[in-house]
């Protein structure tokens, strides 16, 4: 599967929005199947990862974030879900579930309830190893500034506002994939 043939569908080569998340993706592939490729004992599918890590915010374009030239009409914590239910379209239930659980360190359903966000009530933690590994790449890379990779003590500052939960989860990932 080529991941563009999916983008393509549904943004424009040469806008602002098409680069912001073709560099975005890219980064965040480059850094998962580095994870992979560091830790072979966790038999990571890195071909997945590869196709998987270009497509987790494909839902970004319908969501209302007009700094990274997103012109929707919905909030941008909803970009995860609104990926997902079009890669399921396009017949990709696997690829789906990246794109659902990558928000924040993953969300899961008190967390959802609690923040009264305005997506699905079900939990939305990365569960394979594959989607883990995305998820925790995807926190090094802001769309707002592609290009310049965070530091940990960065992430571990903007994981704060999505909870006490979300940051352990980085935490574990962090000694689990880097150290």
């Amino acid at each position: 599967m080529n991941p563009f043939t999916i983008i393509d569908k549904y943004y424009t080569q040469g806008t602002a929005l098409y680069d912001i998340l073709v560099d975005h993706s890219r980064l965040v592939t480059q850094k998962a199947l580095e994870i992979a490729n560091a830790h072979p004992e966790l038999n990571a599918d890195t071909e997945f990862i590869s196709e998987a890590a270009m497509l987790h915010d494909i839902g970004i374009f319908l969501t209302d974030a007009p700094d990274i030239e997103c012109h929707g009409t919905r909030p941008y914590i909803c970009h995860g879900t609104l990926g997902s239910e079009l890669l399921k379209k396009e017949g990709f239930p696997r690829h789906a579930l990246v794109s659902e659980r990558h928000t924040g360190a993953g969300l899961s359903l008190e967390d959802i309830i609690n923040q009264n966000l305005p997506i699905p009530h079900r939990d939305m933690l990365p569960i394979s190893i594959e989607e883990q590994m995305i998820c925790f790449a995807d926190k090094f890379y802001s769309k707002s500034n592609p290009l310049k990779e965070k530091s940990i003590e960065q992430i571990r500052k903007s994981m704060s506002k999505y909870g006490e939960a979300s940051v352990a989860r980085f935490e574990r990932w962090y000694h689990l994939f880097l150290l």
